[in-house]
Parts: structure tokens; sequence; C-alpha cells
């Protein structure tokens, strides 16, 4: 068997956005690893929903083509 095959094994510290940290293990070479959404900030575990749709794309497809599909 080749000796020191295996990667390094180490605590690194995740950054989210919403400035939460945590301390986890991982394989990469990097001592920091930043992150956009954590269960700090996400809606599925805060239990806040965020309207995503705030352009109205919805409203805009049903004005263009909402026609051609009530027929």
């Amino acid at each position: 068997m080749k000796a020191d095959i295996q990667p390094n094994y180490h605590d690194i510290q995740v950054i989210c956005s919403c400035g939460s940290t945590f301390v986890t293990k991982s394989t990469m070479e990097k001592e920091t690893f930043n992150i956009e959404v954590c269960s700090e900030c996400h809606p599925f575990y805060t239990g806040k929903q965020k309207i995503v749709d705030t352009a109205g794309r919805v409203d805009r497809f049903n004005q263009k083509f909402g026609n051609m599909f009530n027929r």
C-alpha cells in the first residue's frame, strides 16, 4: 500500500454571508470557506418566507401569453 496518499482531514471555519460562523471538518486545503446560505438564514429552517418574484415575472407572463392558453 502507498504511504501518505490520504488527504489531510482538518478543521475549517465556515463563514456565511449573514455573519454566522461554525467549524466543521474537511479535506479542503483552505482554512476558511465562505457560503451564501446556512441554517441560520435559510427560509426553510427559519420559517420566514422571502418573496423571490419581486419583479412580477408570473404576472408579466400571464399578461403577455395568457390569451394563448384561454382558448
